[in-house]
């Protein structure tokens, strides 16, 4: 099992074959924390969902990470502030935000809207780190952006004008864009940790922000209920959509690249779509094919090669 997570299994032609076989499943896997909001909105509270998830995942990776952390601790002294913040943001905010969106908010706007991230790390990757966008890339950037008004606004433009939207909407489009910071913090922040140590460490982060605020809601609106359904979702968002799904993107890295890998975010939304009509009945709408019309090809736009200046 180590031996897999640490990539080993992972190089050559054979390596490639067992990627692209999970880059295939991996969305799936992500799927399952969406569908898993939209399912458990009316008994989880959502910070208690995202507190226990990440804390799950933590406990997960104890074993494989937790030596190199504590033989890296002076590095952790010395970066923690990065990492409660990218703990905040990715694990805080991009948890936390997803459940309370998802109460007001269906899973398919869920998947769609957050699949916008990639283009607004390539905006702020250009902001802030002198990446160069072409025209094609703004254009792409253009079209994800219309694309999502028009699944907040459900196809109707007088909701834009007279800003009349889903509450829920809103939610997830502010932990998609600070996801899309906790992005763009991760991949250009210097770090001493390896990848696993440093995921570790920021799910340890993640866990010590969220348990204030978990306990709060605790107090003001109850904890969730010990039931075996309150568990049985709880450790699918852990186990399936938090460090399966983490483990086997990170393989899909090793094996692929970055750019490869990126593929996920395409699929993404299909499957979640999908997903959601099956396991939840819900109904696709006109305005959710309009908003992936517009979405998918602009992802795909945006995320071209970009170059320095």
């Amino acid at each position: 099992m180590k031996a897999l997570l640490s990539g080993q299994a992972m190089q050559g032609p054979r390596g490639e074959r067992i990627a692209y076989g999970l880059l295939l499943i991996a969305p799936v896997l992500f799927s399952a924390n969406m569908l898993g909001a939209r399912a458990t909105a009316d008994f989880i509270p959502p910070v208690a969902l995202a507190f226990w998830r990440w804390f799950i995942v933590f406990l997960m990776m104890l074993p494989l990470a937790g030596p190199a952390l504590w033989r890296q601790r002076e590095a952790l002294r010395r970066e923690w502030p990065v990492l409660a913040l990218l703990g905040g943001l990715g694990m805080g905010v991009c948890g936390a935000f997803v459940y309370i969106g998802a109460a007001t908010t269906t899973a398919t706007n869920i998947g769609l809207i957050y699949a916008t991230s990639p283009v607004f790390i390539v905006l702020f990757a250009a902001i802030f780190y002198r990446e160069r966008l072409g025209g094609l890339q703004l254009l792409g950037a253009g079209l994800a952006l219309a694309g999502v008004l028009v699944l907040i606004a459900k196809g109707d433009p007088a909701a834009l004008l007279e800003l009349r939207f889903v509450v829920g909407d809103l939610w997830i489009a502010t932990a998609t864009l600070c996801w899309a910071v906790y992005s763009v913090i991760l991949r250009y922040a210097r770090s001493r940790l390896d990848g696993m140590t440093r995921f570790t460490a920021i799910c340890l982060f993640g866990v010590l922000i969220l348990l204030p605020f978990h306990l709060w809601e605790a107090v003001t609106l109850g904890p969730p209920q010990p039931t075996a359904e309150t568990l049985g979702w709880i450790l699918l968002v852990a186990v399936v959509a938090g460090f399966g799904a983490y483990q086997v993107y990170g393989l899909i890295q090793q094996a692929l690249g970055a750019a490869r890998a990126g593929l996920i975010m395409y699929l993404f939304p299909l499957y979640n779509s999908v997903l959601a009509v099956l396991l939840l009945g819900e109904a696709l709408e006109g305005y959710h094919l309009a908003g992936a019309a517009l979405v998918l090809p602009g992802l795909v736009l945006a995320n071209l090669r970009l170059r320095r200046r």
